[in-house]
């Protein structure tokens, strides 16, 4: 199943073939790590129909206040390229209880912070902190899975995870009626402390010591440049980075841009979020389930970036040629989840395949690319100071553009190998 694959020195071997050695995970390790890829999105999705009333707090503007999102997506950027190769070095279990327990102090620091420049800092440091479930939870599956198995193993996690956009939205309107956007944190804080004592209790080591890296941050540099290397594996990442530009487009952007362009209530806009992110974790398990018994990954992912395009053409012209009004954005928004659930478990896997002996750094670059496009982006439906309906499709448009023309030139999908057949 497994095709030729780049090693820590970035020389290109050929695996063994069958899964990797570690214990396949029990249940109490896929619940406990679908927690913490979880969190990501829940520390993003929660504070979201807050932040107009959070810039009126602090008396800041709808750009500015968006620089909280996008310190937390640079901070989760580089969390990717410190936790990654810990882990590779170290093992996951340590890195990782280390990563959320610093989490939650920062989150604790949100809660109380007495102005905007703090309240960002501190987003950073969480961003930084949040990564570790992230890119470790991806190592883990590399781990012990491969092929087939590790699309369904990330499917599993996806599921648990994408709850996370569903519950946190309306959890977020409904904690405005008892408290304001510190309350936010508040709770945030406590979810990080329950997730590192369940980490703590269910996660067990997945790489042995003969298999971590014995070198300092030269081995680390080699590893990362041997990745970079691989056409195939940029190709990937690349691909997963720009089609993620355009589902942070959306979440960094709805918020604003339904609440006081289209001028809905934060608990309607908790609960089209809510609808949106069924959506993506309908697509998900479809794809994991079903789909990857029956097509290549390949061909999946052109299937969901081609969707993904159709979404930011919709949403372009719906806004910025045709004013349909809500009626015509909603399902746009709608299609765009659902093609991002099949791109991204098969976008991170294929990616993953290529680097079993590096899996920390190679989940490090692909999330790097991942939040460092969505810090980016995030800021531009805002770019002309006010929330536009019309700059947030022209950026879903633009990246799943960048993302398919990434996917053709890099990946070749039209020159399957056998580490792409299904």
């Amino acid at each position: 199943m497994a095709g030729p694959t780049v090693d820590a020195g970035g020389e290109r071997t050929t695996p063994a073939a069958g899964p990797a050695t570690a214990a396949r995970p029990g249940r109490a390790t896929v619940a406990a790590l679908g927690g913490l890829v979880a969190l990501g999105p829940f520390t993003t999705d929660l504070y979201l129909p807050a932040l107009p009333s959070l810039a009126a707090d602090l008396h800041a503007t709808a750009p500015a206040v968006q620089l909280t999102f996008t310190a937390q997506l640079f901070g989760m950027a580089a969390g990717q390229l410190v936790f990654g190769p810990l882990s590779d070095r170290h093992g996951r279990r340590r890195p990782l209880l280390a990563g959320i327990a610093v989490y939650s102090l920062a989150t604790l620091v949100c809660a109380l912070a007495p102005g905007l420049g703090v309240l960002v800092a501190a987003r950073f440091v969480q961003g930084v902190a949040g990564a570790a479930g992230l890119v470790i939870a991806r190592a883990v599956a590399r781990d012990c899975y491969e092929g087939v198995a590790m699309i369904r193993f990330m499917a599993s996690l996806a599921m648990i995870s994408g709850l996370a956009p569903i519950v946190a939205p309306v959890l977020g309107a409904q904690l405005l009626h008892v408290t304001d956007w510190r309350g936010t944190f508040a709770v945030l804080a406590v979810l990080g402390a329950v997730l590192t004592v369940l980490a703590a209790a269910a996660l067990h080591e997945s790489l042995p010591p003969e298999r971590r890296h014995r070198g300092g941050l030269t081995t680390t540099l080699r590893a990362v440049g041997g990745l970079l290397r691989d056409r195939s594996f940029l190709g990937y990442v690349l691909t997963s980075t720009f089609a993620f530009g355009a589902l942070f487009a959306y979440v960094s952007g709805s918020s604003t841009v339904l609440q006081e362009v289209y001028r809905v209530s934060p608990q309607t806009y908790s609960l089209l979020f809510a609808v949106n992110s069924v959506a993506l974790m309908a697509s998900t398990q479809l794809n994991g389930r079903v789909l990857v018994t029956r097509l290549r990954p390949d061909t999946l992912m052109l299937l969901g970036l081609v969707t993904a395009g159709a979404a930011g053409l919709a949403l372009t012209l719906f806004t910025g040629v045709w004013d349909l009004g809500l009626a015509a954005v909603c399902p746009a928004m709608c299609l765009l989840m659902a093609a991002m659930g099949v791109v991204g478990p098969n976008s991170a896997a294929q990616a993953l395949t290529t680097a079993p002996h590096a899996a920390g750094s190679a989940s490090a670059l692909l999330g790097l690319g991942t939040f460092l496009c969505g810090a980016v982006v995030a800021p531009l439906s805002s770019a002309g100071g006010e929330p536009s309906a019309v700059l947030l499709g022209t950026v879903v448009l633009g990246s799943a553009l960048l993302s398919l023309t990434a996917f053709l030139t890099l990946c070749r999908p039209c020159k399957p190998s056998a580490g792409q057949a299904a």
